[in-house]
Formats: structure tokens, sequence, C-alpha cells
């Protein structure tokens, strides 16, 4: 009976990944893709912009700073396959002025046709205590990580299901999959990120357009740099738990998920995990993805417990030692 039921089980996932790739998207052919990167000057934005460009896709960079993008147009230029790819440089702050941003993006299409892929990666961050962060930074923070990413893909999504094809990636973070101790004001942002992505690719799938939001580690960018200089103890603590990846294995990821159109992208074996349990009703490209979720999510928990119980004990040995140091303080 037991060898039945397990040969069952065999023939069951062997049919699942037989199945599977007729139900998954049809990738995304990058060669002479138009492909939109924001936030593209530096860090994940601008590795994510040279992998493609390595696959001969033409890029649009959008991003403030003009330095930067002028500078990072040169270092993208190198990595040219042949002599028809363009790199268009497009300087303006994708949080502020819906009109601009659409009016720009059209300058864009005109000049390298359609968008097939808009990454929208432009983003920023803020550490602390929640009564320590200014009230304006919460305003900003979701300015920038989430209208930053609402106004790209507004202008582009009409055009895209007048073609029924095209890519859109909403980059968050491990911070949008999970709450974590000085993120107050950032992982809201990311968590956003994750609802407008599930309820978007419900409504452009019969479009043949497919959404991904990629949630990389801590990654070693600019941007991290920054971070780290105003991260509270306890952060800092929780944060040594995991490794610090590359930008580079962070965009080839997330460029390789968004051409297979997965809805979920992580890097390494703990985005994996926290993928897994995060996974609710977030829609599968795979019925194989489905049941690695429904087989792994028990054991999962049980391990994310142990890491939430982790985390609570670095704060409250961080609580104590603080109350021990200004008590220690009164007393001289």
């Amino acid at each position: 009976m037991l060898l039945l039921a397990a040969a069952f089980v065999v023939g069951f996932v062997l049919l699942l990944y037989m199945v599977s790739p007729l139900i998954s998207p049809k990738p995304l052919k990058l060669p002479g893709a138009h492909v939109v990167v924001t936030g593209g000057s530096s860090g994940i934005g601008k590795c994510i912009a040279i992998e493609c460009y390595k696959q001969g896709a033409f890029i649009t960079l959008i991003a403030r700073d003009e330095n930067k993008l002028l500078q990072t147009k040169k270092e993208i230029e190198k990595y040219s396959v042949n002599d028809k790819q363009v790199v268009l440089c497009i300087s303006v702050d994708v949080s502020k002025d819906y009109e601009q941003v659409e009016n720009v993006l059209k300058q864009a299409q005109e000049k390298l046709g359609p968008v097939d892929l808009l990454v929208n990666c432009a983003g920023t961050s803020v550490t602390g205590k929640f009564e320590a962060i200014e009230v304006n930074s919460f305003e900003r923070l979701m300015a920038v990580n989430y209208l930053g990413s609402v106004y790209p893909s507004r202008a582009v999504i009409s055009t895209m299901k007048e073609r029924r094809m095209g890519r859109i990636v909403f980059v968050s973070s491990q911070a949008g999959q999970l709450g974590l101790f000085g993120y107050t004001a950032y992982s809201p942002t990311k968590f956003a990120l994750r609802g407008l992505a599930e309820a978007l690719q419900m409504e452009v799938k019969p479009y043949n357009i497919y959404v991904t939001v990629a949630y990389p580690p801590d990654t070693d960018t600019p941007g991290f740099a920054e971070e780290s200089k105003t991260k509270p103890l306890e952060t800092k603590l929780i944060s040594e738990t995991s490794s610090v990846c590359q930008a580079e294995q962070v965009a080839r990821v997330i460029v390789k998920d968004a051409i297979q159109g997965n809805f979920n992208s992580s890097v390494g074996s703990d985005g994996y995990m926290l993928s897994i349990l995060t996974s609710g009703m977030s829609p599968v490209t795979s019925i194989t993805e489905g049941l690695q979720q429904v087989v792994c999510m028990g054991i999962f928990r049980i391990i994310g417990l142990f890491y939430l119980g982790s985390f609570d004990s670095i704060v409250r040995r961080c609580m104590m030692q603080r109350e021990k140091s200004e008590s220690a303080d009164k007393t001289e």
C-alpha cells in the first residue's frame, strides 16, 4: 500500500513537471527589446541595465542625477553586443509629477520603440526607531518607493495592453516580506508594492503581461552603504544574521525571473524560504511552484519561528544593555 502511494506521488510530481511548461508564460526575448530601468544610475538598477544590455536590449535609464546617468551610460556601452544598441538617459524624479513621467516615457518610446520590460528600481531608505524618524520621512519614502513605481507603470501599461505583451518589475526588498526593527518607515512602502503587483497582475494577465516582484536581500550598493550609517544597533545585529549579496548577482536573478514571467523573484536560501512563507494568495506561474509552496510551508514556518525568536532576543538584549548603561550613568 505504501509503495502504491509513493508511486502515485512520484507519478503526480512527474506529471506536474511535464505539464508545468505548458501553462508558464512564454519567455520574453531581450535581443532588440526596449528595457526601461528607473533608479538606473547606480546599484541594482545599473546592474540590471548592464545585464539586459549584454543580452542585446535597448536601454532607457531614468534617474535624478544627470552626471551619474552619463557615467553609467558610458559604463553600460562597454558591454555592447551589436552596433545598433542604444542607451538613452533621462533625468527626472519619477515620484514627483505623473504628467512629467508620462511625457518622458512617451519620448523614450518614440526613440526606441514600445517598452517591453519596465524595471521599477528607484527607491530610498531611512532607518531608525519609530518615534525618532521625522514624520516627513514617512511621506517621502512612500512617494519615492511606492508612487515612484506607480507612475512609470501607469505610463506604459496602455501600450503594453494594446500590444498584448510586456513585463513589469517592482523591486521590493526582504523588508517588504518581513517587518524588522528600524524599518517602520521603509518596510510599509515595500509591502505596498506587493499589493499593487498582485492586483495589477490579475488585471493584465489576460493581455499576456506579467508582473514580477523582486525581494533582494541586503545588497552591496551605494544606497545600502548610506543606510548602514544610521542603522540602530538592533538593526545592525539582525542584519548580521544573513550575508550581503553582490548587486550583479541580484540583477541576474531579477532579469531571469522577469524574462520567465515569474511573479516572485528571490535570491539565496533565505530568500527562497521567505518567498514560500509569504506566498499567501500571490499568483504562481507554474504548477510546480505552487506544489513547492504547499509542501514546504510547514517546515519553513517552524524555521521562521526560530528566526523571529532570535530577533526578539537581540532586541531584548540591546534594551537591557541600554537600560543598564543609563542606570550606571545616573549613579555616577
